[in-house]
């Protein structure tokens, strides 16, 4: 089943809403007041808390009738009143020029254009009753949306919803935007965004330095939940650590799993050169003073170093529009601006 399937990234969606409500959900690119900011990499290059539409406006041409993520084939016949259930996919439908029509938002669509909108989801937590209360003429979910039981009352009350395929990594940047603009009637606004994202992303790698591939860990941090997580293969990190022409010390230390509760034997057998946070996983423990105290980190290259990446909660994973200004903030803190460390 699919809520099976995502449990894991459903609990940490609803872990990453809970720490958002209680921290506020703009986006943060402050250091926390612990030292939150490593003291070897520069001022970094902080990723911008608007979205950049099309210069063109494009105008939905409907009905379309096209694939979802969960096997079904969606008719989508308007496209005025749209309730995406994630973040990226409110990014998505704003960066395609449609954001007007967005009447709702989740906790995790944390950039300017949204945050007057209503809250009627939080990671996981779809309340469909929430949902419904707006009268939506579309509803766009992530695979991990859920549960299943508020999804299957949106469309009992005969709206359509469209699944998109959680987004794993810098090949989905793409085929996600194009997912959502073919069912909003836009499918040459998509191609064009597609395009503009991915050349974006490419220009950020070719500024990547060569030779020193740091081994960099991605810690996933609730200290309010007392969670504490490395990530492994399919953490979702993986493929932005390796354009940051970087090792996932994770996957390379043998884990196999998504996420693993950290532990000393870990951290040490992944012995990362520098740690990958979310800005406010990094805030929940008290900023750098308070992560190289989880046990293990202190012994670690990245603890010794205090050499941390942080970059915002609503867009690291996002793997969207804005993926390029993620890479570039995470570059600059690996490195240093200047191509040194």
């Amino acid at each position: 089943m699919r809520r099976l399937r995502n449990r894991l990234a459903g609990a940490l969606l609803s872990v990453l809403a809970l720490s958002l409500t209680a921290t506020g959900c703009g986006g943060s690119s402050e250091a926390a007041p612990g030292g939150g900011e490593s003291t070897s990499s520069p001022a970094r290059a902080s990723v911008a808390n608007r979205v950049e539409p099309l210069a063109r406006r494009p105008e939905p041409r409907l009905p379309v009738t096209v694939p979802s993520a969960d096997g079904e084939r969606v008719t989508v016949r308007a496209a005025e009143r749209i309730v995406p259930l994630s973040g990226s996919l409110s990014e998505i439908v704003f960066t395609l020029g449609l954001g007007d029509r967005v009447v709702a938002r989740d906790v995790t669509a944390t950039f300017e254009q949204a945050a007057k909108l209503p809250v009627v989801t939080r990671g996981h937590d779809v309340s469909a009753e929430s949902v419904l209360s707006l009268k939506p003429d579309l509803v766009l979910a992530e695979t991990t949306s859920g549960p299943e039981e508020a999804v299957d009352q949106i469309r009992a009350a005969g709206v359509p919803v469209l699944f998109v395929e959680a987004a794993k990594g810098l090949d989905d940047v793409g085929p996600r935007i194009e997912a959502v603009a073919d069912a909003l009637g836009v499918p040459a606004a998509g191609k064009e965004l597609t395009r503009r994202s991915e050349r974006r992303i490419e220009a950020v790698r070719g500024d990547v330095p060569h030779g020193e591939e740091p081994r960099v860990a991605f810690l996933y941090l609730r200290g309010s939940a007392s969670v504490y997580l490395i990530g492994g293969k399919d953490s979702g990190a993986g493929s932005l650590i390796e354009a940051a022409g970087a090792v996932d010390a994770g996957a390379a230390s043998g884990l196999d799993k998504d996420f693993t509760a950290i532990t000393s034997e870990a951290l040490v057998k992944a012995a990362p050169d520098a740690i990958l946070v979310m800005s406010k996983g990094l805030e929940s423990v008290g900023g750098v003073d308070g992560l190289v105290k989880i046990p293990g980190v202190a012994q670690t290259p990245a603890g010794m170093d205090r050499r941390i990446v942080s970059v915002e909660d609503g867009v690291l994973l996002n793997y969207g529009p804005r993926t390029d200004q993620v890479l570039k903030s995470v570059v600059a803190q690996l490195y240093g601006e200047d191509g040194a460390k």
